[in-house]
């Protein structure tokens, strides 16, 4: 990913000639919540309505899916967001995708990922999960792993967005910071640095070898 460019104000980019195409591109942090809140308890309904699920099995299940997203986070941030081929189209794409947050990573608009690209990915998941844990489990495991998206795309914009003072939170802000500004092919970690220290792609911990300025900039 090029670093030619990099503003620190709320702006954006035009990323597509197409009115409505562009349209799709932008959503106000606030949409995952009004959209995927719904969708949560209407899985912790169908858990509790058409299977019999303990409610520690479920809160095993939905346990299990807040891990499986850890992970799918990490890994979506790595190698897909972070995949950059050599043609033009493939950094058009990886533009489009990712490489746009670099150069904007202030852009309020493109802080949360937009249904247009959430709701196909949230379907795709799930029939694969379906298919993985078995239709008896699936819903549980489901408000997990949707869970653990939304605790995402909060936590994405609260850091780029929000004054920040709870040391859980600057310390996933001060991981994130550096991801942009430091060295982007580690902290791919977002709402938590777990796979990051288990795949050896977090930070040096050295505080006196860092910038210490990078995260006041961004507050």
């Amino acid at each position: 990913m090029g670093k030619n460019y990099i503003s620190n104000k709320d702006e954006t980019a035009r990323m597509f000639k197409s009115d409505f195409l562009e349209s799709l591109s932008k959503v106000h942090f606030s949409v995952p919540l009004f959209l995927y809140i719904p969708i949560i308890f209407l899985f912790i309904y169908r858990a509790n309505t058409h299977f019999d699920l303990s409610i520690y099995n479920q809160l095993l299940l939905i346990l299990f899916g807040l891990i499986v997203w850890t992970f799918t986070e990490y890994a979506l941030h790595r190698f897909i967001f972070h995949f950059n081929p050599k043609s033009k189209l493939g950094h058009r794409i990886h533009f489009i995708f990712h490489g746009v947050h670099h150069d904007y990573p202030k852009d309020s608009k493109r802080l949360v990922m937009p249904p247009s690209v959430s709701l196909p990915l949230s379907v795709l998941f799930y029939y694969l999960f379906l298919r993985l844990v078995g239709n008896n489990y699936v819903s549980p495991f489901f408000v997990g792993f949707l869970t653990g998206y939304l605790f995402y795309d909060m936590t994405h914009y609260a850091i780029h967005h929000f004054q920040i003072h709870n040391s859980f939170f600057l310390f996933l802000k001060k991981h994130h910071m550096k991801h942009h500004y430091k060295d982007y092919t580690k902290g791919f970690g977002v709402s938590q640095p777990l796979w990051d220290f288990v795949y050896g792609t977090t930070f040096n911990t050295d505080e006196s070898k860092e910038p210490g300025n990078f995260i006041e900039n961004e507050s």
